[in-house]
């Protein structure tokens, strides 16, 4: 019997996962044990090809207030790399059902803590909210914000990246968060989202540098997997965390048009009732601008399945931005 010590969290179970299938160690062979703080680095170990499907579901299932989980992911781990990869489609296998069940589970403990978490924020004025500074301009706010540490985010990310753009744009863009090419430049929208925004930009006739662009979250969010930094959505709590800096960018900048370049901003600034692809392209008025809309992020226009998706996709997103051309009034 190995007995093998984690910290309670998805990557810490991966690491000592990975060394056990290397050893060739069964998972009967395995006691798990949680412990706090940091176990040793673990020793390199070979990777294994698994279903994305596999890695989602014990993410979620990781969260799950179950210490018996572990030995129920390795089991499915060990299955999937030895049996069958078809596996988790399998629901008459107790298998496969009890990590669904672990999945499901985690997901509704990790809403209710998010629920929670809201509720503080919201009603201690916690989050960025102690950062931003009262009666500044642009140029006072965007060095403020490199000193925040409102939520979690920054201990992993490279740099808080602020917006960029002139203080009398008529037009901002809100996206979601900086991706990897952001958080290393410290500018929004500069790697492949951003080349997508750029020709969207162009094709509607909208000069970006006359523009104010954004992220509703400014620091970067991601997973490593192995040397590469996966993107990951922001939490709520992480979007309510740091909406007091876009709030202030807006008071500051006060646009004729605010355009939300995917859900998490909609969500952020227009609430949880929108719906992204049942609102996106209706123009109406907000507290934050007279003419507001929501459109599709430019990295939905990468996630497309294949070529005729993505083409579809963009156009969406070009059409938006072509309304927002259009209500804007001509410089003389």
């Amino acid at each position: 019997m190995v007995t093998v010590e984690i910290e309670p969290t998805f990557e810490s179970w991966q690491a000592a996962a990975r060394a056990l299938l290397s050893d060739g160690v069964s998972p009967g062979d395995v006691d798990w044990r949680e412990r706090s703080g940091a176990p040793p680095p673990p020793r390199a170990a070979k990777f294994f090809r698994v279903p994305p499907k596999f890695l989602d579901l014990a993410r979620q299932a990781s969260a799950a207030r179950d210490t018996a989980r572990w030995g129920a992911l390795y089991d499915v781990l060990w299955r999937l790399v030895h049996e069958r990869r078809e596996l988790l489609d399998d629901r008459a296998d107790p298998s496969a059902r009890r990590l669904h069940a672990l999945a499901a589970q985690g997901r509704r403990e990790t809403e209710h803590a998010e629920q929670q978490e809201v509720l503080r924020l919201e009603a201690e004025g916690g989050g960025a909210a102690a950062f931003v500074p009262a009666g500044t301009d642009l140029e006072g706010l965007t060095a403020a914000a490199k000193r925040c540490q409102g939520c979690a985010l920054f201990r992993e990310a490279t740099q808080t990246v602020f917006g960029r753009g002139p203080a009398d744009a008529r037009v901002m863009l809100v996206g979601e968060q900086p991706g990897d090419q952001e958080d290393l430049r410290d500018a929004p929208f500069v790697g492949p989202a951003g080349e997508v925004l750029d020709r969207a930009l162009r094709e509607a006739g909208l000069d970006r540098d006359a523009l104010y662009v954004t992220n509703a979250v400014k620091h970067f969010k991601f997973v490593l997997r192995g040397k590469r930094r996966i993107h990951q959505t922001p939490r709520l709590s992480e979007i309510v965390a740091c909406r007091p800096w876009v709030e202030a960018e807006l008071a500051l900048i006060k646009p004729s048009t605010l355009v939300c370049l995917g859900a998490t901003a909609a969500r952020a600034l227009l609430g949880n009732d929108f719906r992204l692809m049942r609102d996106r392209g209706r123009v109406f008025a907000t507290r934050w601008a007279q003419q507001t809309l929501a459109t599709l992020h430019p990295s939905a226009v990468l996630r497309g399945e294949d070529a005729a998706a993505q083409e579809r996709l963009y156009r969406m997103l070009s059409d938006d931005l072509r309304l927002v051309a259009g209500s804007q009034p001509r410089r003389l």
